[in-house]
């Protein structure tokens, strides 16, 4: 019963993405039946003439309405399949990006339990399966019946024998179908499974590329990347297996009637029964009346790839979104505040236990403490990236009006987290991700308080210059200013970073505190730092230890 439900859930979700799109689909639905009437009005023009060649008579206008006939069919045939290919973009891409909207607003936690590479794999292959199914399986089954009623009752008005001979073996599709369909919904789970283990892999080591060449670790990835592929393999072949076996199944039995339809017809002939152009009608709707069944079991190993997708699409569309409440306090300042805050990112060890703290308004505070101690971690609540076992964090300004802290408070937070953070494309592209609407002017200002203005300005296409993913083209401090420039061009009432200058050096870091220190307003800052030297230009310091936090002032 369950497995009825998720099924029927599973429909209505597919259904609902090709809602939009009905008119099309059935127009679609109608050019396929359409070349299937066609098709089947050959067999009748086929029959006449063959007889009428028997009988000496005159073909011409007969072969020219075949000629018509069948050009009709290749010009509605090129229609639907241009149709089909239009709609199938067009419904694929509107789940990708309905689902790509969801990701994106949903909990940054909760998507990072999801790795990357599988993410993608459900939103291009799992996609394309969905769109195809709402194109091409759904439509194309309810052809076949349509089909199949058609055929058979043409096929019963010229023998009543033959047509129910012909229908004898599709209880044998049904229980064979139903016999299938649980193990290759199985199958198929693991083939998608495999892709995706696959192409996180890919994803992985040619993002980190750097790191397999520096430990000679060419070999083994390729080897590794041997074994997903074999794995994947394995599973693939499994379902084909299966999924031949059935329909080899399916085949012979149809081979059987179609024989005996062959028999049938020649012993009619001998006895002068039937003509041969009779007989070419027996032979032809039998197989045709057969080919529909035969397909709907086709359609089988597809239907349970659509399923399959769909569920692993619907697990993504379901995750929820984050909080995020409209911010009515003046923003003008910032400070943030924690309360008997409490995390852990599972529940046998925490990060934080029950700490507290106030960070004022135009504060700049120094995060510091041991690696691994919990300074990112308490960014990454702080940014409401991550949601708090325990407590509460507020953020306030200097009237002491407060606003919880959720996804609402980041319009308002600058971050610069740790490492290379920039995007492909233009440095300006990179730039403006801070704020789409700064000037040149204002962005140029950034640069030059970031100091980074120089060395862009030396380049030949300065701003507009191309660089690659995670900014390849760049030295990592050169990418790491630009970072920091495009968190000053946000204007925000504070400012994170996250060991944001572990790559400059001390000259540089010291012209990057200078330029933060110019700016007007001046923001709340939190600066995670391993150096000392920074200290010196923050007002506190929070020092995490042993799960809890102490400030000095």
């Amino acid at each position: 019963m369950d497995r009825i439900k998720k099924y029927l859930n599973c429909i209505k979700w597919i259904l609902g993405y090709a809602k939009g799109h009905r008119i099309k689909i059935v127009l679609m639905l109608a050019l396929s039946l359409g070349i299937s009437g066609a098709s089947l009005y050959t067999v009748i023009l086929s029959k006449d003439i063959i007889d009428g060649a028997a009988e000496g008579l005159s073909l011409t206008g007969i072969i020219i309405l075949y000629i018509i006939v069948m050009l009709g069919i290749q010009i509605i045939t090129a229609i639907a399949s241009l149709l089909s290919t239009l709609l199938n973009e067009k419904i694929s891409f509107g789940i990708r990006k309905n689902v790509y909207d969801k990701i994106i607003r949903a909990s940054w936690h909760t998507v990072s339990k999801y790795h990357s590479g599988d993410i993608v794999t459900r939103l291009s292959t799992d996609a394309g399966h969905i769109a195809d199914g709402v194109i091409n399986t759904i439509p194309g089954i309810i052809q076949l019946f349509i089909e199949l009623v058609l055929v058979f009752f043409t096929l019963f008005f010229y023998s009543h024998f033959l047509a129910l001979l012909a229908l004898i073996v599709a209880p044998v599709s049904v229980v064979v179908s139903w016999l299938f369909a649980r193990r290759l919904k199985t199958l198929q789970k693991k083939v998608q499974e495999s892709e995706s283990a696959y192409r996180s892999f890919l994803q992985e080591s040619i993002a980190n590329l750097l790191i397999i060449k520096s430990f000679a670790n060419e070999d083994y990835s390729t080897a590794r990347l041997s074994e997903l592929r074999s794995e994947r393999f394995k599973w693939v072949f499994r379902r084909t297996k299966a999924s031949l076996l059935g329909t080899t199944s399916i085949g012979l039995a149809f081979q059987i009637g179609y024989l005996s339809a062959f028999t049938y017809g020649a012993i009619q002939i001998s006895k002068s029964l039937i003509t041969y152009g009779t007989m070419s009608v027996f032979l032809t709707l039998v197989n045709r009346v057969q080919t529909p069944i035969i397909n709907l079991a086709h359609q089988i190993p597809t239907v349970v790839a659509l399923f399959t997708s769909a569920e692993r699409i619907m697990e993504l569309s379901e995750i929820p979104p984050e909080e995020k409440t409209e911010v009515t306090i003046d923003t003008t300042t910032l400070g943030v505040k924690a309360s008997n805050l409490s995390f852990g990112y599972n529940d046998q060890e925490k990060v934080l236990d029950k700490v507290s703290f106030s960070i004022s308004p135009g504060e700049s505070t120094a995060v510091i403490g041991e690696s691994g101690i919990g300074k990112t971690t308490l960014i990454r609540l702080i940014m409401s990236f991550v949601k708090p076992d325990e407590g509460t964090i507020t953020f306030f300004n200097q009237k002491n009006e407060e606003q919880k802290a959720d996804a609402g408070i980041r319009k308002y937070v600058a971050y610069v987290p740790q490492g290379n953070t920039l995007f492909s494309g233009t440095i300006k592209d990179n730039l403006l991700s801070g704020r789409h609407d700064a000037t040149d002017a204002e962005l140029e200002e950034a640069l030059k308080l970031a100091s980074a203005y120089d060395f862009i300005s030396n380049l030949p296409d300065g701003m507009n210059t191309v660089i690659g993913e995670k900014g390849l083209g760049l030295s990592e401090g050169q990418a790491q200013r630009i970072a920091i420039a495009r968190a000053f061009v946000r204007k925000s009432p504070m400012l994170i970073f996250d060991e944001a200058t572990s790559a400059l050096d001390e000259a540089t870091e010291q012209k990057v505190i200078k330029g933060l220190e110019q700016l007007n307003p001046r923001p709340s800052c939190l600066i995670i730092t391993h150096r000392k030297s920074i200290l010196k230009y923050c007002t506190a310091e929070l020092k995490i230890e042993n799960k809890k936090i102490i400030i000095e002032r």
